[in-house]
């Protein structure tokens, strides 16, 4: 049986284990550590989540908010549990923590080369935007993306 609890930073080595089995899947030098995590799972203790199966950690999601607007990171389900409910029970973890913290909105980014996540959102009845561009500007160019192949 899958269990759907809050992600601890105990769960890290397990979360990054199933990171690597992802492919296409980007990770950062800096925010994807352990520490980068730790950080994150200080500031939104309560609304990121995994999904266990007999000890082994077989999807996730970082979860967090900045007062105002929530947000999903690398979510993700190990390719042998996908299609069984497991991303959606974990996205409606995360909501309901968010609605707890007064959060009413919340956004995510999938890479347009991920058809797999993209039909997810779609499948569970997100809106993708076509109304605004994303951009973003690096601080730390020591902060390193890396894909999985």
């Amino acid at each position: 049986m899958i269990e759907i609890r809050t992600m601890t930073i105990e769960d890290y080595d397990g979360v990054y284990d199933l990171w690597m089995t992802i492919r296409g899947f980007a990770i950062r030098s800096i925010d994807d550590s352990r520490m980068g995590v730790e950080r994150f799972l200080r500031r939104n203790p309560a609304t990121s989540v995994v999904a266990v199966e007999n000890g082994k950690i077989v999807g996730s999601i970082l979860c967090g908010h900045d007062g105002r607007r929530g947000c999903l990171y690398h979510v993700c389900v190990h390719g042998d549990y996908r299609m069984q409910g497991i991303g959606k029970s974990m996205v409606v973890f995360c909501m309901n923590e968010l609605k707890k913290e007064e959060i009413s909105k919340v956004s995510l980014i999938a890479f347009t080369k991920n058809d797999i996540g993209n039909a997810f959102w779609n499948r569970i009845g997100w809106t993708r935007r076509l109304d605004l561009n994303y951009y973003d500007f690096t601080l730390n160019e020591a902060n390193i993306t890396a894909f999985n192949e």
